[in-house]
């Protein structure tokens, strides 16, 4: 009953706070640990009187320690795939290097354990805990970027601004382009049927490697499918996801246009995107276009890891005090070993 009630609890708080602003990353901590420990606790409940949720009890204890081992199979499959596919880049290699981490760090703390006494337990516990809240944080981050990539926002917009993705060699659109574009298109088209009258953005400057700017290949390809040129405004000078947003605002208000805005990218981008938007002030909601499933892992991993970054101060202050009490046990180890 008690985890009931705190799954409550974090539930109320999610819905509360993702009424006041959805770009928030909390909530996916809040709405996930509702999941969970919700789910938890209606098992425990149910096997007070049901065999059946009591066998679910124990293959759920016993599957949790295979689904991680199957996990980090299907991020190294996924990683091979995406280095045939994609090419050698960092990026790409990013679910190749996870599903061998998955494997290789319970090895390396077992190990570290058996090796040197109380102070590997201090230091294969601090891998353990430190492993336990990366698995929980990437976990929060992509429930809660599949539900908000599902929410409506109900939104008339002043501007539409298409983040950029890079270019073929041709200076054509990508697969992945195109697909934010067309999403764009279609969210240009739903306003008009409105009867509003919102601007595009397409937003994405030349990058060393690329025939022309993103904005102009994209603006092309709006202005292809019917859209008048005087509806698109071409944002040229960007090259981050944090420049879409400033520079597009910044044209926007040269041209009298105010918020809110919607900003277009793909679907494993649109949570840091949002939260990047909620952080510089920006009234903006995000949509994302599909991306080819072979690509997400990757692609969300990259995310994940951008958002630790950009939040850096918060995973110092949870993992800080394991860090420290590790190296207290280390150190008193040491010494009494002189």
């Amino acid at each position: 009953m008690l985890l009931l009630c705190l799954a409550a609890a974090l539930l109320l708080a999610y819905a509360v706070l993702r009424r006041r602003d959805p770009r928030m990353l909390r909530n996916g901590v809040l709405l996930t640990g509702a999941i969970g420990t919700g789910a938890l606790g209606a098992l425990t409940l149910a096997a007070e009187v049901s065999p059946i949720a009591s066998v679910a009890l124990l293959v759920l204890a016993v599957s949790l320690p295979v689904s991680v081992l199957v996990f980090g199979g299907l991020l190294i499959g996924n990683g091979v795939t995406m280095l045939r596919r994609e090419g050698r880049s960092l990026g790409n290699q990013l679910s190749l290097v996870a599903g061998l981490l998955v494997f290789a760090l319970p090895v390396a703390a077992i190990l570290i354990a058996v090796s040197f006494g109380t102070a590997g337990l201090a230091i294969a516990a601090l891998i353990a805990l430190a492993s336990l809240y990366a698995s929980l944080a990437f976990i929060s981050f992509a429930v809660y970027s599949v539900v908000y990539g599902r929410m409506r926002h109900r939104l008339d917009p002043a501007a539409i601004v298409v983040h950029g993705s890079g270019l073929r060699e041709d200076g054509t659109l990508t697969p992945l382009l195109r697909g934010r574009v067309e999403r764009a298109l279609a969210a240009y088209r739903a306003g008009r049927a409105r009867g509003r009258h919102p601007l595009l953005v397409p937003s994405g400057g030349r990058g060393s490697d690329e025939a022309r700017s993103e904005a102009s290949a994209m603006a092309e390809h709006l202005i292809g499918q019917g859209v008048p040129s005087d509806d698109v405004l071409i944002e040229d000078r960007s090259t981050t996801t944090r420049e879409n947003i400033e520079r597009s605002v910044e044209l926007l208000r040269e041209t009298g246009r105010t918020d809110p805005l919607l900003l277009v990218t793909s679907d494993y981008h649109v949570l840091r995107t949002a939260s990047l938007a909620r952080k510089l002030g920006v009234d903006a909601q995000v949509i994302g276009a599909r991306t080819a499933r072979y690509y997400v892992p990757s692609a969300f991993l990259r995310e994940f890891i951008a958002l630790l970054v950009e939040n850096r101060w918060v995973t110092v202050i949870a993992l800080a005090p394991l860090v420290l009490i590790a190296a207290a046990i280390v150190v008193a180890e040491a010494v009494g070993a002189l």
